[in-house]
Parts: structure tokens; sequence; C-alpha cells
């Protein structure tokens, strides 16, 4: 995901970053032969696939007339040779091969250093938008599908259509053939085809808004909704699209340019957000759309803030926002999934410390507060949260489709099956009981929410409210007239589910603790099956649940394992599939993010390792992580502190360095819950996040990833803890963390002289920690030799003075 800022296009050296940017210009990486400066799929170059010898490379043609090849950094299997070629031999740059294969120059010396070229074409050179005719230039040609020079020879080449052309966005971006993206074509003009039927629209719509969400705004979601993914091919968990008459684009954060630029075609543009040339959603469409334009987008899945920001906008430009009651993409999409309606699972006081009653009774006083007199909770962990209850429709969130209406006397939950005539459900919410009508749960179909949702607003008095989430649909918002409206950003189940009691905060204890002797099983395991060969990203993912399962309590896994090799590393929330699976080896830098769902506790932890000897500058790139993760994990810091105020502390060693990463320092993580919450979090975005509390669990997870090299992430989930301090403020208090995550750092990638006194004595703390407790769970389980590899791996470490 994350990249380094404003180096996105630089090939792999080991030269320092500043060094690297004026090779990479010099080297002709920085623009196009014109001048001008590739922008990926919107302008300048439009490019193919191109394999050879195991390794990739993309085809391309500049509007300005230019062809030729982009090879990729690294060489799978015989030496790539690649050099780029002008229409009429005007302008031949030199290209560099991955570090393990020669330079060739391409002009009129001809190249050197062929020997123990073996590689030949194995696919096919795509090349969009047109035909090539005959090049030529000084002992080089291709014509007739066959390029020639001397003694090696380029083999059965053929001019593909767009569509099925392998294209990544940027150039310098390594585009692999086995990570094809999804053609598009058909189902763009079915979807624009939709946007003027009359059957779905009162009137054509000039621009339609797909967004990543479902019905509750869920940033994981099940299969059935995930329909920004059918229509792109993109399917991080952030994103937003819109289709236009003409125009096809894709917002999404730091985290997914790498993955958005390799799963996408050419009939989409890459709007990277947060980059100060990509335009916000709605000023682009203010931009291409013609005067008077209607932007349609469905009220069920669409947040309320979102739609009242975007309607301001366009309707200061001439424009119109309507809701589009039938989703377009479902219209077009034949196959789509059912929606899940898994069994639940009921949760006692060991695992929530607080009954689903007493949770009503704290909500009913948070309302009389505000003068409210019904409450509507549309978020799926809020609902699982209150009513101590989890499901798994969403995978690896133990979540169920459900809406729920408190009132001051009344409960509701809107819930499809049979789910709650299951005799443990029954039991667990008291509904075979003749309870007092204020804990009487109502259980109403989950699609009659909207419906239940206007009879019961229809019957108000004029003062009464109504609290719901400006997060939540357009649709439910709207369902309840304007003057009886109450909407806040974050609702109080949100920061009381964030605050965790001491059997979650206890519970979460016990669940690292199991993971942690997951993973020590697991590097152990490592340490000695890589040496061997044929370890590979997924075998490694696989090896990590197999021991995650063998834990007490193990549910599932609470997001899929990113295990990621070399250059996959670069990609933050890359996931290993077949096409694109690498073996771990001992020369390549290898990062585990991975997590799982206990009964007691969510974890999500990543490591870096390497199982060779990692160069100077990994290890200076690493080193700079630590101090950043360090930084936030010991800070101490006044009560009542938002949590962007501590991102800086994560990246200064970073920022020395003139490195960074494109993702938040941290994010909430429930208990048995989503291992994304809200609404706390570290991050450099000044969202209007929670003040830090007492109670709150984060993540602490800085960053660097080398784009086609490797990437480095050291991440612990952290409790928000009281501090005495030598002097207190104003009587404020003060807060720091306490690493829940107990898992060895690896010392063989830090430079130990460059960290100071106190960062060394932080570190072996913490080993020792990890020792003593992971230690002698170790032992009561009887793992003896993942216990020698602890041991082996929290020894002290100390500065050569």
């Amino acid at each position: 995901m994350a990249r380094k800022m404003n180096r996105t296009d630089a090939p792999r050296h080991s030269l320092h970053p500043l060094a690297r940017r004026k090779e990479r210009r010099d080297a002709g990486w920085d623009g196009n032969a014109d001048g001008s400066r590739g922008v990926g799929r919107s302008g300048g170059r439009v490019g193919g696939c191109l394999r050879v010898g195991g390794a990739a490379a993309r085809a391309y043609v500049t509007e300005a007339g230019e062809a030729g090849l982009l090879p990729s950094r690294r060489s799978t299997g015989d030496q790539l040779v690649c050099a780029a070629v002008t229409w009429a031999g005007v302008r031949h740059r030199r290209m560099a091969a991955s570090r393990k294969a020669p330079r060739v120059r391409i002009g009129s010396r001809g190249p050197s250093h062929l020997d123990g070229f073996r590689g030949c074409v194995r696919e096919y050179l795509g090349i969009i938008s047109r035909k090539i005719p005959p090049v030529t230039c000084p002992g080089f040609s291709l014509d007739s599908g066959r390029a020639n020079y001397q003694d090696f020879q380029l083999k059965n080449l053929r001019i593909i259509e767009p569509n099925e052309a392998t294209h990544s966005g940027d150039p310098g971006v390594e585009t692999d053939s086995r990570m094809a993206p999804k053609v598009t074509s058909e189902l763009l003009r079915q979807l624009r085809q939709a946007m003027r039927n009359l059957e779905y629209v009162t009137e054509p719509i000039q621009a339609y808004i797909i967004p990543s969400g479902d019905a509750h705004q869920s940033e994981y979601i099940a299969p059935c909704d995930c329909r920004r993914a059918f229509v792109s091919g993109f399917d991080g968990s952030a994103g937003t699209a819109i289709v236009t008459e003409e125009h096809a684009a894709m917002w999404t954060d730091g985290r997914y340019f790498l993955q958005a630029a390799k799963q996408m075609d050419s009939n989409w543009t890459l709007m990277k957000m947060g980059l100060k040339d990509t335009p916000t959603q709605e000023d682009w469409l203010v931009s291409v759309l013609p005067e008077g334009s209607r932007v349609g987008v469905d009220p069920l899945i669409i947040p309320t803030d979102y739609w009242k920001k975007m309607a301001k906008v366009l309707r200061s430009a001439g424009h119109h926002l309507i809701p589009v009651k039938e989703n377009l993409v479902d219209k077009i999409w034949t196959d789509r999934p059912e929606r899940p309606c898994k069994p639940l699972i009921t949760l006692g006081l060991d695992y929530t410390g607080i009954s689903w009653k007493d949770k009503v009774v704290d909500l009913r006083l948070k309302m009389a507060e505000r003068n409210v007199v019904w409450f509507v909770v549309t978020a799926l962990d809020e609902i699982a949260w209150l009513f101590n209850l989890r499901g798994s429709d969403v995978e690896h969130n133990p979540v169920f489709f459900s809406y729920a209406i408190i009132g001051l006397e009344t409960i509701m939950l809107f819930i499809d099956g049979d789910r709650t005539d299951a005799p443990s459900v029954k039991e667990h919410l008291l509904l075979d009981l003749g309870l007092e009508a204020e804990y009487r749960i109502q259980v109403l179909p989950y699609k009659s929410i909207l419906s239940e949702l206007k009879t019961l607003c229809a019957s108000l008095s004029p003062r009464e409210k109504v609290w719901v989430s400006d997060k939540a649909s357009y649709a439910v918002s709207e369902a309840i007239p304007k003057d009886h409206r109450c909407c806040m950003p974050y609702t109080p189940i949100c920061i009381a589910k964030a605050v965790k009691n001491s059997a979650e905060s206890e519970g979460m204890r016990r669940a690292h603790i199991k993971d942690a002797v997951a993973l020590c099983e697991l590097f152990n395991w490592l340490e000695k099956e890589v040496p061997k060969g044929g370890v590979t990203e997924i075998s490694a993912a696989d090896k990590a649940e197999e021991f995650r399962r063998q834990q007490a309590d193990f549910v599932d896994l609470s997001f899929p394992t990113i295990s990621s090799t070399g250059p996959n590393g670069a990609i933050i929330h890359y996931a290993p599939v077949p096409e694109t699976n690498r073996t771990l080896s001992l020369d390549e830098v290898y990062l585990i993010d991975s997590g799982a769902q206990y009964k007691d506790g969510t974890t999500d932890v990543t490591r870096t390792m390497h199982f060779g000897t990692p160069t100077a500058y990994e290890k200076e790139c690493f080193t700079c992580v630590l101090k950043g993760h360090i930084a936030v994990s010991a800070a101490v810091f006044p009560t009542g502190t938002k949590g962007h105020l501590l991102d800086s502390f994560a990246r200064s060693a970073l920022w020395d360095s003139g490195l960074d990463y494109l993702h938040g320092t941290g994010h909430g993580v429930g208990s048995f819950l989503n291992v994304h919450e809200g609404p706390c979090g570290i991050s450099y975005k000044t969202f209007s996040d929670e003040p830090l509390e007492a109670g709150m669990i984060v993540t602490d997870e800085p960053g660097y990833y080398e784009d086609g090299a490797f990437g480095i992430r050291i991440e612990n989930v952290v409790l928000v803890v009281p501090v005495k301090t030598k002097y207190n403020f104003s009587n404020r208090g003060s807060l720091t963390f306490d690493p829940l995550t107990l898992v060895p750092i690896q010392t063989k990638m830090i430079d130990v002289d460059s960290l100071t006194d106190k960062e060394c004595d932080w570190l072996n703390n913490y080993h020792l920690t990890c020792r003593d407790v992971i230690g002698k769970e170790l032992q009561k389980q009887g793992r003896q030799e993942a216990l020698e590899w602890l041991i082996r791996e929290t020894q002290p470490i100390s500065k050569q003075h």
C-alpha cells in the first residue's frame, strides 16, 4: 500500500533515496519521451504486458507516438534484457533490468554483456489502443512479430486487443501478468446503459457513484456487497468508484495504490487520495460533467455525511445528487451472491463483563441526557456488542446483518431468518420469558427497517428526537423527518465499545498470549524450513493459521493473512494467491501481518524479518521504523489527547532520513469483534477522532515500503493505561501504552548502534516480558522447540561503544 512519498516511480536500488531519485531521472524513468509526465491511465503512457524469462515488462505507447518497453525490476527466471524503442529510432533510452541481469543499451553501439542471455518471450507483447508499424533502430528491428539482434531472438510477438492487455497504472510500477486486471469494458457498457434506463431511474443520470461499503457502511463486507470490486476489479477494503458517460475513476488511499494499479484495466483512472494533485470526487465530477448533470447513488449504501458534502458541492455547480433506489450494479450483476444468514454465537459475562440488559440501561441514560426518545443502531459491530452476540456473515468479522431501534421502553431487533429461534439465542435474549416491556425484544424482518422507522416517526410529538449516526445510510437518515433527527459522528455505543472493561481487557491479554505462542511456533518453523527451499507466501500463511487453530477458543482469522516476501511486501494489504505466490528465500525481506479471532479477544500483529543477511539499507530502514514504533509505545501524554497528535512520533526517525509511509499509524481493535474499529486511532489525518482514554485498545504500526523491493512494518496491539508522572499539570493525569502483543522483534534487522540507550532499554525490557510471559505458556503447552527459539530471539542487545 503505502509507498515512499514523491518517489512512486523509482526503480529498485540500494542507493540512498536522494541518489536513487537522480539516477531514476537520468535513466529516463521520470517523464515520457516528449517531455510529458506519465500519469497512468489518464494520460501519458498506456500499456500491456510482456513476460521475458519469467519476469514481467510493460509495453507502452505514448500520445506523442513513442512505443517501447518498460522492464520490471525483478527477474525470476532467465536474465531479463529489455529496452525502450521509438517509432523512428529518434530516441534510445538506456534501461536496466534487475540487479542480477546485465545492463543493455539498444543504440548505435549495440548491446553489451549478452553472455548468458537465454530468455525468450513466453507469452505476448500487448500494445494498447493501436498497432505498431515496423520499427527500426541500429542493430534492432521489430517487424512481422519477430525481433532480432545478432544471436538472440524475441519470438512469437503478437498484437492483442486493448481489453486483453495487462496494464499498470504508473510507469516504473512493476506489472506482473500473473495478477491480470479484470476486463471491464462490457460491464461499464451495461452500467452506462442502466444509467439511461427509465425502468431504474426517473431521468437519465450522467454519473453513478459506487462506494465500498454495504448498507451498514462496513469496512469489510460480504461477497454480495462487493459491488465496487465487481465493476472495477479492485478489491481493496477502501475506495470509491465513479462512472460517467465517458470516464471511470477510482479513489483509494495510500494503502492500495499498487494493488489498484495492478487490478484495474485501462478503462479506469486511479485517483491517489492524499496526494496534492489528486482532485476530490466532487471537484472531479464538476470538472468532467456537462452543465446541469444528474449524479446518482444508492441511498442505502451511502453515508449521510458523504451525501451532504457531495450534494452541497454539486448543487453549487449547478448539478444534482439523485437517490437511485434500484442499485444499478445489482441490475447487471447476474450471479450476485445471496446475503449470508448464518447462526449466532452468544457470549456470557466471562467474556463481556456486562449483560446486554445493563448495556441497554446505560444507553438509555445517554439518551435521556440528550432528550432523545429513540436511538437507531445501524453499525453491525455496535449491534453485536450491545446484545453480546456474534455472527459470521462477514468473513473474519464476527458480526451479523441486522438493525436495532432502542426506545426508552422498547427494543426492536431487525434480523432475517430463524436465527433467533435457536434455543441458546432465545435463552440469551430472554425471548421466552415474560419480561417487563422495557426489556422485551421485538424481532422484526431485516428489510422492514425503513418502513418501521417511518411508522415510528409518524407518531412522534413535535419536540421528540431520534438519535442516529451521521455515518448511517442516507436512506435511514431520510426516513427520520429533519425536525426530529439528532445526528452525531459517533454513537454512545461506539464510544462505550472502544473503552474495554476489565473482563474485555483481560480477555484480550489471554488472546494475545495464545497468539504469541502460535507465532513463536511459526517463526521457529520458518527458520528451519526456509533455507531448505519450498516455503511460499501461501504455505507460510497456512502454517500460521494451523498453529493458531491449535489454541483454545480459536474462531477464525481476523483478516486475510498478509504474507509477503520481497517486492510483494511493498503492497501493504497484499494477500497471496497462486498467481502471485513467491517462495521465501535467504535473500529477501519477509513481512507477515496476521491476526485471529478468539472468543476472548482479537489480535493483529506484524513482524518483518530476514532469513539470510539483510543489507545495510534494509537494516537502516527497519531501524527507522523500530524507532518510530518505540516512540509511540513509550509515549506519555496528557489525558484527553487525540491520536493524531501522536502520529508524528512514529514518523520522526523516518522523516530524518527523508522516508515516510502513506497510511495511518494505528487503529482501534475490537474485543472479539472487528479488527478495525473507531472512534480512536493514530493517524496523520486530523479527523474528529475521540480522545484516547484508559481502556482503549489501538495498534502501533509504522512502516516503510520500497516499491519493487521490500516492505517493513512493526505492529503491536497496545492498551491505553494510566501512568504516574513526577508532576500533574491541572490535575489532568497522564496516559501511556501497555503492549498486549508479546512477539519478539528480530534483532538481526536492527542497526543497534543507531538506537539510543533508552530505545535499547525499551527493546530489552519488551523482550524480557516476552520471554517471561510467553515462555511460561510455551512450557505449559509443551512446546520446547518454540521456547528455545523464543529464548534465542529475546537475548539482550547492547551498543558497541
